[in-house]
């Protein structure tokens, strides 16, 4: 069965319907101004959602033309609390029809799943928030604090265009807002236990990596390629790179990554000792989760694009390479010492785009009430804190002052390979989890 498409302006509460929708709507996002066509089609589609049940969204674009946001406030009983914000993107990453089973941007409904580019990454979150906001209006409903639900433009590329701008030019959208959550966290990770049964992990994203993407450039002198050279600038970022690429950084196990092993050992009875030599080879029997796990103990230079020369017989006077860098908490300085020393003295670094990484503190009445909301609708769970190795809009919302967590909730099935989904070919979502989020969502938002 594929999703409905006579109706554009189709509304819905059932979330698999507003999700398919939100897929529709291409809102690729290469990383290029004159290439990206913008999420304003997707963000009045929003807005409209929204305003139909009585709010009253703002529209805004953020930098550039066509890079639409969306703002909707429900006031709450208690006005002088903190707001909550509730954050999504709306732009995705490019997707090549040719490599996919279906359509990246079909939003098709099949086999259990809503498939297409963005069903994880994030428009099955924001597909929860619409049709929460759109239940919590309908119903009357009084939220204990103010809600303050944002639909944002250009996270895949940093949020220059998105909520970076934001921060920086209407901090008022975020008047008094102290908490926020957003994507990458609330995601269910079943584990074996020793007495042979199983236990669903909910990670809650509290911390993630700094993201920094970093240029490389080599100046040597221009000649013949014909000719013996020895200050090819091409080799010397050559060799830089290849050194980067190589190197493994320290172990470091930051508060929230021993907090997850903690746990993990708990119920898997499995130690995760960081003085182990085996300590990897232990992650390992984690399956998929391995992968992600290992990325947030160590940080990481990937080298990921090289750029020289113009003609293959003239030595070129100059060589770059980029490297996208994810640094943990507390290790900005020694991660730049450790890549001066890589480098060498004839390959200079500038930094493309610079982030802070952030860490928060696994406990308090927010934590409460996610851990409340998800046990309400899967009692024998645990939620437990990790750290992202990649990014989130909660990067710009933290220079505010706002604590953030990556809560979005969902209950996957046990042999799904989350991980891999994201930017992945042939993303999609459970439609059991998309229904079962939705729950949590609103039982969180109503006890929060």
């Amino acid at each position: 069965v594929t999703a409905e498409t006579e109706d554009p302006n189709h509304s819905s509460d059932d979330v698999v319907d507003v999700v398919s929708r939100l897929i529709r709507f291409d809102t690729t996002n290469t990383g290029e101004p004159e290439t990206t066509q913008g999420e304003a089609e997707c963000a009045h589609w929003v807005a409209a959602q929204l305003a139909e049940v009585g709010y009253e969204p703002e529209y805004l674009e953020s930098g550039g033309p066509g890079r639409g946001n969306v703002f909707a406030r429900l006031a709450g009983a208690d006005r002088s609390r903190g707001a909550l914000l509730i954050h999504g993107h709306l732009d995705v990453v490019p997707a090549e029809p040719a490599e996919w089973s279906v359509h990246p941007f079909s939003g098709a409904i099949e086999d259990g799943y809503v498939w297409g580019r963005g069903a994880v990454d994030m428009k099955d979150m924001v597909g929860m928030m619409i049709v929460v906001a759109r239940q919590l209006k309908r119903a009357g409903i009084v939220p204990p604090r103010d809600l303050v639900f944002a639909f944002v433009a250009d996270e895949e590329h940093g949020g220059r265009y998105g909520a970076h701008w934001l921060v920086d030019n209407r901090p008022d959208l975020f008047d008094g807002v102290t908490e926020a959550i957003g994507e990458v966290g609330g995601f269910s990770l079943t584990v074996p236990r020793p007495d042979g049964g199983e236990r669903r992990l909910y990670l809650i994203e509290t911390a993630e990596k700094g993201l920094a993407w970093m240029r490389l450039t080599a100046r040597g002198t221009a000649g013949h390629g014909s000719m013996a050279h020895d200050q090819n600038a091409v080799t010397a970022v050559a060799e830089a790179v290849a050194r980067l690429g190589k190197h493994h950084f320290p172990l470091v196990m930051t508060d929230t990554v021993l907090q997850f092993l903690a746990a993990l050992s708990e119920e898997t009875g499995l130690s995760f000792d960081p003085d182990s030599t085996d300590l990897e080879g232990t992650i390992e029997k984690l399956g998929p989760m391995a992968r992600m796990l290992k990325a947030v103990l160590h940080d990481t230079a990937n080298p990921t694009m090289l750029k020289a020369g113009y003609k293959a017989n003239v030595i070129p006077a100059t060589a770059e390479a980029v490297v996208d860098c994810r640094i943990l908490p507390g290790r900005k300085a020694a991660f730049e010492a450790e890549v001066d020393e890589l480098i060498g003295p004839d390959v200079s670094r500038e930094w493309i785009r610079d982030l802070d990484s952030y860490e928060t503190s696994f406990d308090g009445d927010l934590v409460d009430a996610m851990n409340d909301a998800v046990l309400a609708l899967d009692p024998d769970a645990r939620t437990v804190p990790y750290m992202l190795s990649g990014g989130t809009d909660a990067k710009a919302f933290a220079r505010l002052g706002i604590r953030c967590f990556g809560f979005s909730p969902l209950r996957l099935p046990p042999d799904l390979d989350f991980s891999s989904l994201f930017h992945g070919v042939d993303e999609r979502v459970p439609i059991d989890a998309l229904r079962f989020g939705t729950e949590v969502l609103a039982h969180f938002l109503t006890h929060c």
